[in-house]
This record gives structure tokens, C-alpha cells and sequence, in this order.
């Protein structure tokens, strides 16, 4: 007798324990989904709000990189006196003051193009340096900077075609 009951007790058990165990496993897959799925939406939604500003980085960094072209800059940095080396010393200043300015842009381009802009930088500064010790004076520096450019694509191009590459890629 104590036997049939606990016969009779184990047939509603074990299919209560199955179904619980098949729901069991059925739900915890579900929720494993579930939660995939928002990690996944969370992930999308962080790189769209991302994207507003590593497009401003680079806007930045391309400003940058026309701010320093060297004929815009003579255009826009006039010589105080007629001292050559007063004068590169003043567009030195000029753009390190402009690199400084835009130097926390680097955490939102890539490493590939900020080593490019780092490059167009100092390209630049070293073409100025070399055409001064060819320069009489402030006006004639000028003069032969325009005039070597003139002859060339500054530096600063490859840095503008290297960011507009990486925007592409972003979007």
C-alpha cells in the first residue's frame, strides 16, 4: 500500500519534473537571447551616438589641416617686420598653437590618420624651415614659399585625402 502510493506519487512527479525542466531550459534560452540581443542594441546605439563626434574629430582635424596649408596660412599670418626669422618663428607658432588647440581630436580618428596629420605637420614645418634659409627677408620668404607651392601639392593635401577616407569608411 505505501508502495502504490509512493508509485502513484513518483508518476505525477516525474512528469511535473520533466515539463519543469523542459520549461526551465526553454526560458533560460530565451533570456540568454533576450539578453544577447540588448547587448547587441546597446552596442548599435552607442556607436550611433558615437558617430556625431568622431565626424566633428575629423571636420576638426581637416580644419586643421587647411588651417596649416601654407598659402592659407601667409594669407592669414602677416609678417610683423621684415625679419625673416621673426616671421617663420611667428607661422611655427602659429601652428603648433592650431595643433594644441585640436590635440584631444586624436581619441576620435583613427592612429593611422592622426600619424598622417602628425606628418603633414611637421612637413610643413620643415618646407618653411628649408625655404627661410633661402629667404633675404620676411616678403621674400613669402614670396618663395608661394612660389614653391606653386610648383607642389603641400603636405597638408595628403592628410585632407587621408581624413575624407576614413569618414567614407565611418559611414
Amino acid at each position: 500500500m505505501m508502495e502504490d502510493k509512493i508509485l502513484e506519487g513518483l508518476a505525477y512527479a516525474i512528469p511535473a519534473l520533466v515539463t519543469g525542466g523542459v520549461a526551465y531550459f526553454i526560458f533560460s534560452g530565451f533570456l540568454k537571447q533576450d539578453s544577447r540581443e540588448k547587448k547587441l542594441e546597446m552596442l548599435a546605439n552607442k556607436k550611433k551616438e558615437g558617430l556625431p563626434i568622431k565626424l566633428q574629430a575629423y571636420e576638426r582635424m581637416l580644419l586643421f589641416c587647411e588651417r596649416i596649408n601654407p598659402v592659407k596660412l601667409l594669407l592669414r599670418v602677416k609678417p610683423i617686420g621684415d625679419r625673416k626669422e621673426d616671421y617663420i618663428q611667428l607661422l611655427i607658432a602659429n601652428i603648433e598653437q592650431e595643433f594644441e588647440h585640436n590635440l584631444v581630436q586624436q581619441l576620435y580618428i583613427s592612429d593611422e590618420c592622426w600619424n598622417v596629420v602628425i606628418a603633414s605637420k611637421t612637413a610643413v614645418i620643415n618646407t618653411l624651415k628649408q625655404i627661410v634659409d633661402s629667404s633675404g627677408s620676411a616678403s621674400d620668404f613669402r614670396e618663395n614659399v608661394l612660389l614653391e607651392y606653386s610648383k607642389k601639392l603641400p603636405q597638408t593635401d595628403t592628410a585632407v585625402a587621408f581624413l575624407k577616407n576614413d569618414v567614407k569608411k565611418l559611414l
